[in-house]
């Protein structure tokens, strides 16, 4: 079988001069380590400053994180506090908007969100969510819009949505141009 030379992928004019995205992500009580290397994955694709992590969320140092983080675990800039609000505080005295993603009634939708920047996100619980003392501590929360009947989506694949929809109004925004 011929092998075929190597091409890289050129890179891409939009992107240039974006790294790293003025946004960070908190992952608070993340049970699965598979999800949380995910995040680490799509934090490293993306060019987001670091992660957050707090509670039960898995560290690099559980070998389940790296199978799906593929070494973005090893060049991924993160940070472990037990209480997510200690770094929400930090966060907030250096002017960043903290947004959580979550189902409530009263949430944004992501398409008709602006964000301001700098920007944390905060994603939480699989199963619960957010305690009710962090989503208090966020100033907005967004939700991403569910047509079926389930109304959820796995946390990690929701993160790859937030992430670059929150990308693409960056760049716009970078550009001059209405971010929605």
């Amino acid at each position: 079988m011929e092998r075929l030379p190597f091409a890289a992928t050129p890179a891409a004019a939009p992107y240039d001069g974006l790294a790293p995205l003025p946004v960070v992500l908190l992952l608070d009580h993340i049970r699965s380590a598979y999800n949380a290397g995910a995040f680490f994955r799509t934090a490293d694709a993306a060019g987001l400053e670091r992660l957050y992590l707090s509670g039960i969320t898995p560290t690099p140092a559980n070998p389940a994180l790296a199978k799906t983080a593929l070494g973005a675990e090893l060049t991924m800039p993160w940070e472990y506090a037990p209480d997510a609000l200690v770094p929400l505080r930090l966060l907030r005295a250096r002017g960043f908007e903290i947004a959580a993603i979550e189902t409530s009634p009263r949430a944004l939708d992501l398409f008709d969100w602006q964000p301001r920047y700098p920007l944390c996100i905060v994603f939480g619980n699989e199963v619960d969510g957010l305690a009710p003392e962090v989503l208090n501590a966020c100033d907005a929360q967004i939700r991403l819009p569910m047509l079926g009947r389930k109304h959820s989506l796995n946390v990690a694949t929701a993160g790859g949505i937030v992430v670059f929809e929150i990308l693409r109004k960056y760049r716009r925004l970078r550009e001059g141009a209405p971010a929605l």
